[in-house]
């Protein structure tokens, strides 16, 4: 058996493992959610009218299920390390950092789902937006520094050009990445099975590019992240058992940004992340719409509610999301390997 054959193995071998083992988690982090009634607050009538009316019925779905993903990647990830051998996939240049901003993250998120959970601060509970695109910042410029120093990092590739040094430029480049991803990820969990879908198609988009990279630690770490997001689905497609929550969404949306600037494929992010792209800018838009104009453009965003509030259901919503997600998921694996021709 060829190394090349070997390393498909392993990778498609721990996504088939980290499956089972999310899958297994899941009666269990029920059992727990509902245990101590871990509900998603739903937003009120006066603060948004169109959202409280088509999401009323999810008040008292258990949220913070995210948790099975980061907990089954984590936790396999630390299995494996005491195995040692084919079987570990940490590494200092692939995978700390992945690994520790998916940590770190998880656990942020895990904070401002409990202090929703609790009531505890404004809005009902939770950090606030301003507190959360903080904490993001904060966290992608201690990775950009790891990355600019340690690592000495500082080319950004461009697709049919080349890499091209930028410098200390890397540093601002990393940190609005990481946050862009973090925030747009926070935005896009609004409908069952929706942020789930998509950042499927978007680590395995990740994945591919980092095993054709020859970073096979990292395609292992993409693969197990693979596995536990279709565990994940399983259960959080419409109607859902649990929602992904903050600790969910902040653990994807950061990891999925880092893994993107150590395989050099920041500009083919917005294809893989298309959604997210998308929801962010349906949000941008609208707020400055209503600041300059005094008028909104779209009926409810994210977007994602926009369509809900015209008359999709919100499974035809998250369907037609995931094919758009897989269409320019495939157009961006379409362009990395044209420009390494």
């Amino acid at each position: 058996m060829s190394s090349i054959t070997l390393e498909v193995v392993r990778v498609l071998g721990f996504s088939v493992v980290a499956f089972l083992v999310a899958f297994l988690l899941t009666p269990l982090m029920s059992k727990v959610l509902y245990r101590f009634h871990a509900y998603k607050q739903i937003r009120t009538s006066d603060s948004a009218p169109i959202f409280s009316k088509l999401h009323q019925g999810k008040s008292g779905t258990p949220t913070m299920g995210g948790a099975i993903i980061w907990i089954t990647v984590l936790g396999l990830a630390a299995i494996f390390w005491l195995i040692g051998g084919q079987m570990d996939f940490i590494d200092r240049a692939q995978t700390y950092l992945p690994i520790f901003a998916m940590l770190v993250a998880a656990l942020i998120g895990l904070l401002d789902d409990i202090l929703g959970v609790l009531h505890i601060g404004p809005h009902n509970g939770g950090l606030t937006i301003g507190q959360k695109l903080a904490v993001y910042a904060l966290l992608a410029f201690l990775g950009a520094l790891w990355f600019y120093y340690p690592l000495e990092w500082d080319v950004l590739n461009i697709p049919f050009v080349g890499s091209v040094e930028i410098g200390w430029w890397y540093i601002p480049l990393f940190v609005f990445v990481i946050v862009a991803s973090a925030f747009s990820a926070n935005e896009t969990d609004g409908l069952d099975g929706l942020l789930g879908g998509v950042m499927l198609f978007a680590f395995l988009a990740l994945t591919v590019v980092a095993f054709v990279l020859g970073r096979y630690h990292l395609a292992a770490f993409g693969g197990v992240t693979v596995g536990a997001l279709l565990a994940f689905l399983w259960f959080n497609i419409y109607p859902a058992r649990f929602f992904m929550g903050d600790t969910g969404s902040m653990a994807l949306g950061i990891t999925m940004g880092v893994i993107a600037m150590l395989t050099n494929t920041t500009l083919l992010l917005p294809l893989f992340a298309i959604i997210l792209v998308t929801e962010s800018l349906s949000v941008i838009t609208q707020l400055a719409s209503k600041k300059i104009r005094g008028k909104k453009i779209f009926l409810s965003t994210p977007i994602h509610h926009h369509f809900e509030a015209i008359g999709w259901h919100e499974t035809k919503v998250t369907m037609r999301f995931w094919i758009i997600s897989a269409i320019f998921c495939t157009l961006g694996l379409v362009l990395f390997f044209l420009s390494r021709l």
